[in-house]
């Protein structure tokens, strides 16, 4: 039995709080420190009380179950039950939580290197907010075990998230069409091919394996880029579909294996459900709001917790969520095809994926074709690995507070910079229309850059280049 200040084991393991919940190395994420990472949720949202269930969930990393183990042994010890639901994409459990009207937990690091792992929380309505992590992260439990055998498991899930979708859309959505899915280490793999198969799609599965491949759908590698185009020749796509780790952020290719930027996934997703208002991140694409297509647009900083708060804000028409990293978020009031969309208030994969293949099929246009008549700005994205966060944080400092730290960075390469964002890292707007974006990752020890500009190869270069400038 061992009493853990939360505050004290954050600064002692190493395990703490990013934009989206709980991560660090495995070798830090001990039995102990998760578990009682699970009594703090309960602590902190009040949920010890008899017969109270609790939706336990995992990614296909090799240290999830170990990690979930360490949670089924404090959600027993606080005398709450285990519903577990296996391996899953994270919106379906959390689609599964709010149904049942229960809170959740998941096991998954998402996008980030096999070495490290993360544990998301859900209360019964949806994430946790920053309200909530303050409370946790304050809280003081004893962990008594810090592992149990995992339980049977519920499929109930899984079933109700592949429900949500072949019930939506028509079952001869995708006849005719040659869907390629990037299977690798997704959670979201079998889903996906299940329901795109329901959906009239043939379906490819490719490059299916079980070592944890780190997919991040905001830095894609030449790698992945080049296997896209291969396949889409190859196999004679439509389209080419995967995700992240756990299942909540999308990568879409056309039908030439050009894999899509996630803002305008989320723009198209957010147009063909009929959203009045876009909640997105300060990182997206300005074509969302060049489009003219919503009523609003509100930009808030990186992260699904703040694109939540601002989701909550609004109280009239539709309003649609969804990051750079093509994780969207469905408010109230949408619809596809006259059918109400249940409000899911956390990131999805399958939902833009689908939107955007029922998008292009009601146009009677390849993938491709939805980006014909967007407004011509273009954004990409990379980053630098192994950048520790306080070197991250002086940069932007000496970046913002001193001219000459600016110019020994770009030079005269950018022009003038005629605008400054600081919501979330540093965003700077150049004359010219340029735009870069440089911000320290919350989930990881990376630096991300960010950039827009009025073509690709322009925005390819200016993130190629302040990286490089950057790292020497």
């Amino acid at each position: 039995m061992t009493t853990i200040n939360i505050q004290q084991m954050m600064a002692d393991s190493g395990v703490a709080f990013g934009t989206s919940g709980a991560r660090g190395l495995v070798s830090q994420m001990s039995g102990e420190v998760c578990a009682a990472y699970t009594l703090a949720f309960i602590q902190a949202l009040n949920l010890s009380r008899p017969g109270q269930r609790i939706a336990l969930g995992m990614d296909l990393r090799p240290s999830s179950p170990e990690i979930a183990q360490a949670c089924v042994a404090g959600i027993r010890q606080a005398g709450c039950q285990v519903d577990f639901c296996g391996a899953l994409p994270t919106p379906a459990l959390a689609l599964y939580a709010l149904a049942e009207g229960i809170p959740a937990i998941m096991v998954t690091g998402s996008h980030i290197p096999f070495d490290r792992n993360g544990i998301k929380f859900y209360r019964a309505d949806g994430e946790i907010s920053k309200a909530d992590e303050a409370a946790m992260t304050s809280a003081t439990v004893t962990v008594e075990a810090a592992v149990a055998e995992l339980p049977a498991v519920n499929p109930a899930a899984l079933s109700q998230y592949c429900q949500r979708y072949t019930s939506l859309f028509a079952k001869d959505l995708l006849a005719g069409w040659r869907v390629g899915v990037y299977e690798h280490s997704s959670a979201a793999r079998d889903v996906l091919k299940e329901v795109l198969a329901e959906l009239g799609a043939e379906v490819i599965g490719l490059e299916r394996t079980e070592t944890f491949v780190p997919i991040d759908t905001e830095a894609v590698g030449e790698a992945d880029r080049q296997r896209g185009r291969d396949w889409a020749a190859q196999y004679r796509l439509d389209a080419l579909i995967s995700t992240d780790g756990d299942g909540d952020r999308p990568l879409i290719g056309d039908e030439s294996g050009e894999w899509l930027r996630g803002d305008i996934v989320g723009l198209l997703c957010a147009k063909f459900l009929g959203a009045d208002t876009v909640v997105t991140p300060v990182s997206c694409n300005t074509a969302i709001e060049a489009s003219g297509w919503f009523k609003h647009v509100i930009r808030t900083r990186i992260g699904s917790p703040y694109v939540i708060a601002g989701m909550e804000q609004v109280t009239e028409g539709g309003v649609a969520g969804f990051e750079a990293n093509g994780g969207f978020l469905a408010g109230n009031g949408l619809s596809v095809n006259g059918k109400r969309l249940a409000a899911l208030p956390t990131r999805d994969s399958l939902l833009p994926a689908l939107a955007l293949l029922a998008m292009a099929r009601g146009q009677g246009v390849k993938l491709s074709g939805l980006l014909q008549g967007l407004p011509q700005r273009f954004t990409a994205s990379d980053r630098i690995q192994e950048f520790p966060v306080a070197n991250s944080r002086a940069l932007l400092e000496r970046l913002q507070a001193d001219a000459s730290a600016y110019r020994g960075l770009w030079g005269d390469t950018l022009g003038t910079p005629v605008a400054s964002d600081t919501t979330d890292g540093l965003r700077l707007t150049f004359a010219s229309g340029d735009i870069v974006h440089l911000r320290p990752s919350g989930n990881a020890p990376e630096l991300r850059c960010y950039a827009e500009a009025d073509d690709m190869p322009r925005a390819q270069k200016l993130v190629a280049d302040t990286l490089q400038r950057i790292a020497g």
